[in-house]
């Protein structure tokens, strides 16, 4: 096994030209949601220069198949491909230009699942079943993967397990260290929202005439912060943020409407609808005190992402066979080192959680940056940069990972 490991080692070692010059093909060229149309035609073109037939599934993820030579299970690896709308600023040679940025390292996870295409292509006759590569589109707007399981991405053949990597700046760890989540939930459910607080515009100098919807909006914020700290208990984690607040364009006119913006992340469906209905009840009583009315809508949105246990021991021994003890580490390892915190917890929502709910899944987290090696900024923001020594190893642990656990599950 130690043999095999260190060839699979070896060959993505020997792709790293080419999966360092595909990740920056994707940066410079980075799309948003689902318009990723200069992404799906590079993924689509690379796949079928290797003898792959890719698919289209949904509104802009492709799909193909590795193996299917041998009887067997299905093993999936995903890989997300959008950017963010945000204008870059990192330091690079390559960096984007278009108003978008790979800001949370989804140009990492698309070149690695390439590499990963490539090596299951030589290895083709060695599966012991058959290697699904999801690319998806829409992650950072959590309507991606859904939208790709609705297409019938689980489905023709369907899908035993599945597993997502996801690369990680500013990591106290050596690029291309692998952390294997616990069992469990490790990424909460997220829920956008919306609230419109409708009021009744007027003359600034004649209050009294309308019914202020900024004044009605400034109290609702306020209000929400007392769900929290009054109405959770100590072990409902969870976090409510608005983030935007609209209303008017003139100095001295009472608007109309205000409207605020925010999200919801919780790790439990009991704790998420209950954070759902006050905030709903509270932004119409408030709004209501004040004359105003309140709409809340809620818009896209993801449940939690559940690790299988299974899957969560299986992909642990696997990077370890492949990594080595110093470069692999499980969450129970990390906290028993006294570095790893109480869980595998993040606060980051992740979509990948919609195929989690339907097949057993794993997440893995790749070290992708040190800090005090000029990887200081974290993910999301206009500086980050991402080290590409983490991508040959990536790669190889996506193939690696698919190909030892079908191995093991025939």
């Amino acid at each position: 096994m130690k043999e095999t490991a260190q060839k699979f080692m070896d060959e993505a070692q020997a792709l790293h030209e080419t999966i360092v010059s595909d990740r920056r093909y994707l940066h410079t060229h980075p799309g948003t949601g689902f318009d990723i149309r200069e992404t799906v035609a590079y993924v689509k073109k690379e796949l079928e220069a290797l003898g792959y037939e890719p698919k289209e599934c949904g509104k802009a993820g492709l799909v193909a198949l590795a193996g299917g030579k041998k009887p067997g299970k299905v093993f999936m690896l995903r890989a997300d491909m959008d950017a963010l709308p945000i204008h870059e600023e990192a330091d690079v040679e390559f960096a984007s230009d278009n108003g978008c940025m790979h800001a949370c390292g989804h140009d990492m996870h698309t070149s690695m699942l390439l590499g990963a295409a490539r090596l299951l292509k030589e290895h083709e006759d060695e599966i012991e079943g058959t290697v699904k590569l999801m690319f998806q589109p829409a992650e950072e707007i959590f309507e991606g993967s859904h939208d790709m399981i609705e297409a019938g991405l689980l489905e023709n053949p369907k899908v035993d397990a599945a597993l997502m990597i996801h690369v990680m700046a500013g990591m106290p760890f050596p690029a291309g260290t692998v952390i294997v989540s616990a069992p469990g939930v490790s990424a909460p459910a997220a829920d956008y929202f919306e609230i419109k607080v409708q009021g009744k515009g007027c003359h600034g100098s004649m209050p009294n005439a309308g019914v202020d919807p900024l004044n009605a909006a400034a109290h609702i914020l306020i209000a929400l912060q007392e769900i929290h700290a009054r109405e959770l208990a100590m072990g409902d984690q969870a976090v409510m943020t608005i983030g935007t607040m609209h209303a008017g364009k003139a100095a001295n006119a009472i608007p109309d409407t205000a409207t605020m913006g925010g999200s919801i992340r919780t790790f439990d469906e009991e704790t998420r609808a209950f954070l759902k209905q006050r905030l709903t009840e509270v932004s119409e009583g408030i709004a209501k005190s004040f004359r105003a009315e309140a709409q809340v809508t809620f818009g896209s949105g993801c449940p939690t992402l559940v690790n299988d246990k299974d899957l969560s021991e299986c992909a642990d021994k696997y990077v370890k066979e492949l990594l080595g003890e110093g470069q692999a580490f499980s969450v129970a390892q990390l906290n028993a080192m006294g570095g790893g915190g109480k869980s595998s917890k993040t606060a980051g929502s992740e979509d990948f959680a919609y195929v989690s709910q339907e097949v057993p899944a794993i997440m893995l987290a790749l070290a992708a940056g040190q800090p005090e090696k000029g990887y200081q900024y974290p993910q999301h923001h206009p500086m980050v940069k991402f080290d590409e020594d983490a991508l040959a190893g990536g790669s190889a642990v996506y193939a690696y990972t698919a190909m030892r656990w079908l191995e093991e599950h025939k």
